[in-house]
């Protein structure tokens, strides 16, 4: 895949900000802790795909200008939810090798599952491709099979359910003649 393609795998175009206070346990983030009724910040947030890599973009809904970026690395606490909502993330962003955590909030409950399978999705697919060029790499795969009838080959089929010897209560068909293939129905 070459590196300089950008793919946007997810756009919502509101959602919400929020300062969010230090960590004081380990049990997590709560979104109850964050004044939700006030965002610090309110625009869109886009999933961008650039090669292997995939990064969060908050951005402002009319001018397109970068608010914060959140680039994205699996089972490296880039993104998390929090304890206490199905709605509200944590995410790490940074700018110029600093980093903060702020809190962001989607409107609707599909907006946010939206966008923790679009995240899932996106090193689904990586894996998948790797496997596949491992695969394509390894050599050719064993034949596939061919179970198609060849010529003067014949199929007789028998019905479970009826009397032992289904011949003695039918009268005896003629066998069915299609595309030089002789099938014979019991």
């Amino acid at each position: 895949m070459d590196d300089d393609y950008e793919s946007v795998l997810l756009v919502v175009r509101e959602v919400y900000c929020y300062k969010i206070p230090p960590l004081s346990s380990s049990r997590g983030h709560r979104a109850q802790d964050w004044n939700v009724e006030n965002p610090m910040w309110r625009g869109r947030l886009r999933v961008v795909a650039k090669g292997p890599n995939v990064a969060v973009h908050l951005e402002d809904g009319q001018t397109g200008e970068l608010f914060a970026a959140c680039p994205y690395e699996e089972n490296r606490g880039c993104v998390e939810p929090v304890t206490d909502s199905s709605r509200y993330f944590v995410l790490k962003i940074e700018d110029q090798g600093r980093h903060a955590f702020i809190g962001v909030g989607f409107l609707d409950r599909s907006h946010a599952f939206d966008f923790n399978v679009t995240l899932q999705d996106h090193f689904r697919h990586l894996a998948a491709e790797k496997k596949a060029e491992e695969q394509r790499k390894s050599g050719p795969q064993a034949p596939t099979m061919d179970f198609s009838l060849k010529e003067g080959q014949t199929l007789n089929l028998h019905i479970a359910g009826g009397s032992a010897n289904p011949r003695r209560n039918r009268p005896a068909r003629p066998a069915a003649q299609e595309g030089g293939r002789r099938l014979d129905f019991v």
